[in-house]
C-alpha cells in the first residue's frame, strides 16, 4: 500500500530496517511482500499511534519467532529515526505481543497536524495514491422494472460513498450504471402494464401470474392511457408497453438517485451492447483463445481452466444468450475504453456469480486483481419494531424514495453505511428519526454545528483563531483529538484500500466522540485569552476534519441543529 506525509517516511524507514536485519543475519531477500511495511492504527490506544506486524510477517523467512524478529527490529528502527527527518515525530517504539512493533507520535508532532489541517483545509487527508489511474465504479445497476427499493439504496450510498473516496486518494474515477434494458423481466414487465392497460378500459384477461403487482404498474398503465388512449387496445406485441415501462421507470430511478445525491457518469446500455455485435466477437476472442467450444447444443465457456467449479454456459441451445455472454462482453469493453482497475458492487444474490467472471477476465488476458466484486449484502427494515416484508415481484416493498422521505437522505445515506459491506445491515426506522447520540449521524453532525457555534460565538466576541501555542494543548482531552486528527490521511487510505467506507463512519463516530468527550470537560472559550485561541484553532481542525469526511459520505453539513 502507498502512503503519504508520516506514514509514506516510517514505512520507508522500517522496510530499510528490517531489510538491515536480514542483512545481519546473513540473509538477502529481495524487498517481498513478506518485508513490505504495512501500517494501522492500533485498537488499542495504550499500544501507541502506529502499528506494523511485518514482524511477524517475515518470521517465516527469518526463521524467528515473531516476538524474536521484532526485538531486533526495534533497536534498528531507532537508529535510524535517529539520524531522520522523523527524530522529533516518533517519541518511542516498542513491542507488543505476538510481534506488533508500535510507534508512539510526539506531543509537538501531534500539534503539527492543526497547522497543515489549517493550511490545506478541505484538502487534508486527500493523497495522490491513485496517480490519475482509470478506475470505474459500477454499482446500483438494478433492472429497470421497478422503483429503487432500499437494497439499492444500500449499494447507492456504498458505491456513490466509495468513488468519493478513491477521487480523493487521486484516483481518475468513473460512476457507471449497467442497465439491464432487454429480457425475459423486461417482457414480463411490458406484458403486466399491458394487462393493467386493458383493465383500464373495463373487464379483461386475468393478470399474469409472473407479473409485477406493484401499484407503479398501474400508474405506468395510466400514464400509458393519458398519451395514447384507445390505441393500443388490441396489441398483440408487448414491444411498446415495454418501451414505455422502460422509460418510466428509468426517469424515476434517475429522480431518486439524484435526491439521494447520486450521480453517474455514464449510464451503459445492455441492448446497445448486443446490438453493436461486442458480445459476438467477445465471444470470437474467447474461442480464437481456446475457451470456447460446443457440446450438447449449447455454447460452452471453458472458466474450470481459472479455478470455477464448472464450465459455464454462454448460449443455449435454443441460440438464447446467457446472463454471462453480455457480461464477459461488457467487462471487456470497460477494459477496452481504458480502466486499469473495475469495482463491481453486486447483491448477494450474485456471490456465486463472482468465480466465473473473474474466470473470464483472466481468460480475456487480464490479472484478476484488475477487477474487484463487491458483495452488499441485503438490509432488513425495522418499523415499529416489525421486519417489513419485502417482494418486488409481489409489488411488497418500501421504495428508497419512502426512506427518504421519512428519514431525509442525510441520514438515510449515513443509515446505509453504519455496518461493513459484508454485513447484514438492520436498518431501524424508529432509531434513525431519533435526534439523540444513539443516532450516529446526528451525533456527528451535531459535533460539526456545535464547533460552527462556538466559532461564530469568537468572531461575534472579536476573538481571533489564526495564532495558538501548542504548549497550552496538554488536557488528555485535547491530546486524543490530536491523535484523532493525525490519523484522517491513514484512515482515508486505509478505506480505500479496503473499499469500505464503513471506515470513514466509523472513524467519524470515533472523533465525534472525543470532541464530544472534550467539551463536555473544557470551555472553549475562557478568560485566557491565549488558551482560547488555541482550543479555537482546535475545534476548529475537528470542524474541517469533519467536514471533509461527511463530504466522502455525500452527508451535508448543518450549521444549526
Amino acid at each position: 500500500m502507498q502512503y503519504g506525509g508520516i506514514e509514506k517516511n516510517l514505512a520507508s524507514i522500517i522496510e530499510r530496517s528490517i531489510t538491515k536485519v536480514f542483512a545481519d543475519r546473513g540473509i538477502k531477500p529481495s524487498l517481498s511482500r513478506e518485508l513490505k511495511a504495512e501500517l494501522e492504527i492500533p485498537k488499542d490506544k495504550s499500544h501507541g499511534d502506529l502499528s506494523t506486524n511485518v514482524a511477524m510477517r517475515a518470521s517465516r523467512l527469518a526463521r524467528l519467532a515473531p516476538l524474536d524478529l521484532a526485538g531486533l527490529l526495534v533497536p534498528e528502527l531507532q537508529k535510524a529515526l535517529a539520524s531522520s527527518e522523523m527524530k522529533l515525530a516518533v517519541e518511542r517504539v516498542d513491542v507488543k505481543p505476538p510481534g506488533f512493533v508500535n510507534f508512539f507520535l510526539s506531543k509537538e508532532y501531534l500539534c503539527k497536524v492543526l497547522l497543515e489541517i489549517n493550511r490545506e483545509n478541505h484538502n487534508f487527508g486527500r493523497a495522490s495514491i491513485g496517480r490519475g489511474i482509470k478506475l470505474q465504479v459500477e454499482f446500483v445497476s438494478a433492472n429497470p422494472t421497478g422503483p429503487l427499493t432500499i437494497a439499492h439504496g444500500r449499494q447507492a450510498a456504498i458505491g456513490d460513498s466509495l468513488a468519493n473516496i478513491l477521487e480523493f486518494l487521486g484516483y481518475n474515477v468513473t460512476r457507471e450504471y449497467y442497465l439491464n434494458d432487454e429480457g425475459t423481466q423486461m417482457d414480463i414487465l411490458g406484458n403486466s402494464i399491458r394487462v393493467r392497460y386493458l383493465e383500464l378500459f373495463g373487464p379483461t384477461e386475468p393478470f399474469p401470474s409472473d407479473g409485477y403487482k406493484g401499484s407503479y404498474v398501474i400508474e405506468i398503465a395510466k400514464e400509458f392511457k393519458k398519451k395514447y388512449g384507445n390505441k393500443h387496445l388490441n396489441a398483440k406485441d408487448i414491444k411498446v408497453f415495454r418501451e414505455f415501462g422502460l422509460r418510466w421507470i428509468l426517469n424515476d430511478i434517475k429522480k431518486d438517485l439524484k435526491a439521494f445525491g447520486v450521480k453517474f457518469n455514464v449510464w451503459y446500455s445492455q441492448k446497445a451492447l448486443r446490438k453493436s455485435g461486442k458480445v459476438e466477437r467477445a465471444m470470437a476472442l474467447l474461442k480464437e483463445k481456446g475457451y470456447i467450444y460446443e457440446q450438447d447444443n449449447a455454447v460452452w465457456f471453458k472458466s474450470t481452466a481459472f479455478g470455477d467449479d464448472k464450465d459455464r454456459v454462454v448460449r443455449k441451445s435454443d441460440g438464447s444468450l446467457t446472463y454471462l455472454a453480455p457480461d464477459i462482453a461488457y467487462h471487456l469493453e470497460k477494459y477496452r475504453r481504458g480502466f486499469k482497475k473495475i469495482i463491481d458492487i453486486w447483491g448477494p444474490d450474485h456471490h456465486g456469480y463472482v468465480p466465473r467472471m473473474k474466470a473470464a477476465i483472466r481468460a480475456l488476458g487480464f490479472t484478476e486483481d484488475s477487477l474487484s466484486v463487491l458483495i452488499v449484502q441485503l438490509a432488513t427494515l425495522y418499523k415499529g419494531g416489525q421486519v417489513v416484508s419485502m417482494s418486488t415481484r409481489a409489488g411488497e416493498f418500501v421504495t428508497l424514495r419512502e426512506v427518504m422521505g421519512e428519514v431525509g437522505k442525510d441520514v438515510s445515506r449515513f443509515a446505509f453505511l453504519m455496518r461493513r459491506i459484508s454485513s447484514h445491515l438492520d436498518f431501524d426506522l424508529d432509531l434513525v428519526k431519533k435526534e439523540s447520540s444513539e443516532n450516529p449521524v446526528y451525533y456527528i453532525q451535531y459535533a460539526h454545528a456545535r464547533i460552527w457555534s462556538i466559532m461564530e460565538y469568537s468572531k461575534r466576541s472579536h476573538i481571533a483563531a489564526s495564532r495558538f501555542d501548542s504548549k497550552l494543548l496538554k488536557e488528555p482531552e485535547e491530546l486524543e483529538l490530536l491523535r484523532a486528527l493525525r490519523q484522517f490521511p491513514l484512515i482515508v487510505a486505509l478505506g480505500g484500500k479496503a473499499q469500505e467506507p464503513y471506515v470513514i463512519l466509523q472513524y467519524l463516530q470515533d472523533l465525534a466522540t472525543s470532541f464530544h468527550s472534550f467539551y463536555n470537560k473544557h470551555r472553549v472559550v475562557t478568560d485566557d485569552v491565549s488558551l482560547t485561541k488555541s482550543r479555537l484553532v482546535l475545534v476548529g481542525c475537528v470542524r474541517i476534519v469533519l467536514a471533509n469526511g461527511l463530504k466522502l459520505l455525500g452527508v451535508s453539513l448543518p450549521k444549526k441543529m
